[in-house]
C-alpha cells in the first residue's frame, strides 16, 4: 500500500478528521506539518490555491478539501466502509458533513473556538467575549439540531461509524473544552455519550493535537 502525505497544521479539526481516517483505516500516512505562518506561502499555494488545510498527497495526486479527501480514502480504502450503503443513511451523513462545514464552522467554531482556544494557545489573545457571545445563539441553533440529527444512534448515519462522525467529533471536542459547552453540547446527553464515544476510539487519540504536534516535530 502506497503511503499517504497529509500536509496540515497541529491543531486543525479537518486536518484531524483525514488523520483519523486513515488511523481507521490502519493506512500508513506521514504528517507534513505546514508552519501557521506558511499557509500563504508560494510553496502552499501551489498545493492548496486558498491557502488553506488540510492538503492529501497520493501516488503523486493532490486533493484538497477535508470532505472530498475523507470520500477519496473511503474509494481507495474500501475496508472497514466509512459510507452506509443504505442510500438514506449516507444521505445523512452528507448531510451531517455540510452541517460542519457550513453551519458548525462558519460564523461558530471560527469565532468561538478561535477566541477561546486557538487565539489564546497559539497566538497569546485575549478572547473577544463580544465575538462570543453574538455567535451564541447561531451556536445553540446548531447544536440542538445536531442533537436532533444523531437520535437515539449511536452515530450520526446508524450504527456503524462514518466519515461524517470523523469529521464532526474533532470540532465538537473544541467546543467540549470551553465553558460555553454547558448551554451547548452538556443539555443534550445524546450528543455527551457520542462524544465520549469518539474519544475512546484509537483513530482520536492517536491525532490529539499534542500527538500530532510530536508528528510534526519529528517530520
Amino acid at each position: 500500500m502506497s503511503e499517504f502525505f497529509v500536509h496540515s497544521i497541529p491543531g486543525s479539526p479537518f486536518g484531524r478528521a483525514v488523520l483519523a481516517a486513515l488511523v481507521e483505516k490502519g493506512a500508513p500516512y506521514r504528517l507534513a506539518p505546514v508552519a501557521p505562518g506558511a499557509l500563504k506561502s508560494p510553496e502552499h499555494l501551489a498545493r492548496h490555491p486558498f491557502g488553506r488545510v488540510p492538503v492529501l498527497e497520493h501516488d503523486g495526486f493532490l486533493l484538497y478539501e477535508t470532505q472530498a479527501i475523507l470520500r477519496y480514502l473511503d474509494r481507495v480504502l474500501p475496508q472497514p466502509a466509512l459510507t452506509p450503503s443504505d442510500p438514506k443513511r449516507a444521505a445523512r451523513m452528507d448531510q451531517v458533513m455540510n452541517v460542519n462545514d457550513w453551519y458548525l464552522f462558519h460564523n461558530v467554531a471560527n469565532v468561538i473556538v478561535f477566541h477561546r482556544v486557538i487565539g489564546p494557545r497559539v497566538m497569546g489573545l485575549v478572547p473577544d467575549e463580544a465575538a462570543i457571545a453574538a455567535a451564541m445563539p447561531k451556536a445553540l441553533t446548531v447544536f440542538n439540531e445536531l442533537a436532533h440529527l444523531l437520535g437515539e444512534k449511536p452515530y450520526f448515519a446508524g450504527d456503524s461509524l462514518s466519515l461524517a462522525d470523523l469529521m464532526l467529533a474533532p470540532a465538537v471536542e473544541f467546543f467540549a473544552m470551553i465553558p460555553e459547552w454547558s448551554s451547548l453540547g452538556a443539555p443534550h446527553a445524546n450528543l455527551m455519550a457520542w462524544l465520549t464515544r469518539m474519544q475512546e476510539r484509537p483513530s482520536m487519540t492517536a491525532t490529539t493535537w499534542e500527538r500530532v504536534s510530536e508528528l510534526a516535530k519529528a517530520a
